[in-house]
């Protein structure tokens, strides 16, 4: 089997992207590309808010840098391809080339972007911060990837934190 060009990596903040939400969400039911989301369901959406732990977390601008620069400094640290990444205030898309499989590859952004966080902003180490899991898509051929770039760069409203080699001008072309 020949390996994925790229992964596109998407993972939330804790308690902002619930299921029953409006527009929707993913689920194990509900996971693949072109597949319905969760319907919308305020009920469904109410309860899972009650069971939250702790508050919903939202990331502000420093937040976000320290996230965008965590991911930016684990794949130039482990010779991963870094494609482009939007750190938003209640998610973050990630597309890379890694060796790793993409779950792995993800939990360990979320463990280094979760530490740095709290040595920046002294954070109880108990604060959960991202959702349980997250998506993982590969991407095979160049067509898909430029498309995730763009979506991830430009589709995604206002931007927040980002980054992508092209547009830094610090990185060679």
């Amino acid at each position: 089997m020949t390996p994925p060009l790229a992964y596109f990596i998407t993972f939330t903040t804790y308690g902002t992207w619930l299921h029953g939400r409006d527009p929707g969400s993913v689920d194990r039911q509900h996971n693949l590309p072109g597949t319905p989301f969760v319907a919308p369901d305020a009920e469904l959406e109410a309860r899972r808010h009650q069971s939250l732990r702790h508050a919903p977390y939202l990331l502000d601008h420093a937040h976000r840098e320290v996230v965008l620069n965590t991911i930016r400094e684990v794949c130039a640290h482990r010779s991963w391809s870094l494609h482009a990444v939007h750190v938003r205030s209640n998610h973050v898309h990630i597309l890379l080339t890694a060796s790793r499989p993409p779950e792995k590859v993800m939990s360990d952004l979320k463990a280094w972007s979760s530490r740095r966080l709290r040595e920046t902003f002294g954070e109880d180490a108990e604060r959960e911060r991202w959702t349980q899991h997250g998506s993982t898509r590969y991407l095979n051929d160049t067509k898909s990837l430029e498309a995730a770039i763009a979506y991830v760069v430009n589709a995604q409203g206002e931007q927040m934190s980002v980054y992508t080699p092209r547009l830094d001008p610090s990185e060679p072309q």
